[in-house]
């Protein structure tokens, strides 16, 4: 069978195993790189597992690129890289914080090894245990190539992330313009990531949907607005992870409401939350 009628009948099998078994694939993608697409996946996944109580899989599939495994600060002895050359994806899938990684690897001699025949098996693989999970993340490398479109084509949603920058927008337009002419896919959620305001963060927003309407009859949906605050950038330096570290962070609060539109449930309570770090606080005195 070919590389093209393969990926035609996982599509096929992700697509019907996706609406069988309720676990959701959603990939993260980018335009162009420097958006903050890897932090928003890595958060909005711990989010969803320790706020909302989903079993969630993160992906790092940013092949030649991967730094899931350095945001969350966890060394890594095999990658997804072993999974390509044949490995148990058992083997590979680590947990830390309530979520389970599947950590990338690094490297564009390696990069230049991986053949869209071998991302079809990972994404077969990654359907085999896809009952397990609420969600399945995959973050994807930036820009377009075979490789990131082959998760695209397999997931039932793709969040594309974008910055008010021109450039991230005409990259973010190039990308699901690309996707939807030679491939018929339509299923995009926009997250405009680092704005300075709310506003801006709506003008990104409506760029992106008026052209996605007139030129590629695109019905793009806005599914959050994050700001670009102090603590990402302490989080980061410090490998320590946003959303755990600083969980009133305004980030973190507009994320939280970006996974309750995602699943469709109001945020949970802070009081309780609250009351729950006192105790914890008390216990350590």
């Amino acid at each position: 069978m070919e590389v093209g009628e393969q990926a035609k009948e996982l599509i096929k099998l992700v697509s019907t195993k996706d609406k069988m078994s309720n676990t959701k694939f959603i990939t993260v993608a980018s335009g162009k790189g420097g958006v903050g697409k890897t932090n928003f996946a890595v958060n909005f996944a711990y989010i969803l597992s320790n706020l909302y109580g989903k079993k969630v899989l993160l992906v790092d599939a940013d092949m030649g690129m991967a730094n899931v495994h350095i945001i969350v600060n966890v060394d890594t002895k095999k990658t997804l890289k072993d999974i390509l050359s044949g490995a148990d994806i058992e083997d590979v899938i680590f947990t830390t914080r309530s979520i389970d990684i599947l950590p990338g690897f690094s490297g564009i001699d390696m990069l230049e090894e991986v053949e869209e025949s071998s991302v079809l098996r990972l994404v077969q693989s990654l359907d085999d245990i896809s009952s397990r999970y609420d969600y399945i993340i995959i973050d994807t490398g930036a820009g377009i190539d075979n490789r990131i479109v082959s998760f695209i084509k397999a997931s039932s949603k793709t969040y594309i992330i974008t910055t008010p920058e021109p450039t991230a927008i005409i990259d973010a337009y190039a990308l699901m313009k690309s996707v939807k002419k030679i491939f018929g896919y339509s299923e995009f959620k926009l997250v405009v990531n680092m704005v300075k305001n709310k506003n801006e963060g709506y003008e990104t927003y409506e760029k992106l949907k008026n052209s996605a309407k007139k030129f590629l009859d695109i019905d793009l949906s806005l599914i959050g607005i994050l700001p670009n605050t102090k603590n990402m950038k302490k989080s980061v330096k410090s490998k320590q992870l946003l959303a755990e570290v600083y969980p009133l962070d305004e980030f973190v609060k507009e994320l939280k409401m970006t996974a309750s539109i995602e699943l469709g449930e109001p945020p949970p309570t802070e009081k309780t939350k609250f009351w729950e770090k006192v105790v914890n606080f008390l216990r350590r005195e």
